[in-house]
């Protein structure tokens, strides 16, 4: 007989090769040999990967249960379940991705609920002679120069919907069209600017803040784009109690002070 852990092994590698939604998600899995009645599925934004897996190994050290944690943006993961991706649990970082799924009955919506915030800032690499950037336009132009802004996909990349938005309303648009370089997910974008491929970037406030190569050189004003939440719920084909267990402990106080550690805000 085949088990349940063998299946989700041959599913992951047939999304690999096949390319389904977007690029394949990162996993990052605790050790540990974890049984089908022993681990929970999580798909998670690619923003909460640091956060995400210290919670998930507190809670292993608690309880003995693995969370196996595939991240990348989240419409991609969305498109995943909807392909059939064994998830259980769904934590997106914008409520579309959500909203998505619950018009397809891919979620159990009276799970569902808001666990994180976020800040959405302006970054540069540590060694950039940049300290502030006032979000004018004349600043701005000057920041960029000729370089490059790395963001997420302002279509599909929740990261990159919320700097759309930032910079519209601040009258920045037209300054930073031009320069933009869209990535996957909002951790790549992390990465052009962290390895000084790119002067300027915009992404999570918590990004910013678990990369020690860049530094933050403005904060966008909340009343500029839509408030950043990170919905969590359980999946149609969740299965068991061991995922409700899981959120649940993502809402205690011991993960609260994990997500708060990282520079999450804690709405539930």
């Amino acid at each position: 007989m085949i088990d349940r852990r063998s299946c989700i092994i041959a599913f992951s590698i047939v999304m690999f090769a096949t390319g389904v939604g977007a690029e394949a998600p990162k996993t990052s899995t605790p050790a540990g040999e974890g049984t089908a009645s022993s681990s929970i599925t999580v798909f998670a934004a690619a923003s909460l990967k640091n956060a995400l897996d210290a919670a998930a190994a507190a809670y292993k050290s608690k309880t003995g249960v693995d969370a196996t944690i595939s991240y990348a943006s989240s419409m991609a993961l969305a498109k995943q379940i909807e392909a059939g991706a064994p998830a259980e649990i769904f934590l997106s970082a914008d409520a579309a991705s959500v909203d998505y799924l619950a018009e397809k009955n891919l979620i159990q919506s009276k799970t569902r609920f808001n666990l994180l915030g976020n800040a959405l800032v302006l970054i540069a690499p540590g060694t950039s002679k940049l300290e502030k950037v006032a979000l004018t336009k004349d600043a701005f132009a000057a920041a960029i120069g000729s370089g490059k802004i790395a963001t997420g996909n302002i279509a599909s990349v929740p990261v990159g919907k919320y700097a759309k938005a930032a910079l519209d309303k601040l009258g920045l648009w037209s300054v930073a069209e031009p320069h933009f370089a869209f990535t996957d997910n909002v951790r790549s974008a992390l990465m052009f600017v962290a390895r000084e491929e790119a002067p300027l970037g915009i992404v999570y406030l918590t990004d910013a803040r678990s990369e020690p190569k860049v530094k933050i050189v403005a904060s966008f004003p909340e009343f500029s784009h839509p408030p950043i939440v990170y919905p969590a719920a359980l999946t149609a084909s969740a299965r068991g109690d061991a995922p409700e267990k899981f959120l649940a402990f993502l809402q205690s106080d011991e993960a609260r002070a994990i997500f708060a550690e990282q520079g999450f805000t804690t709405l539930h």
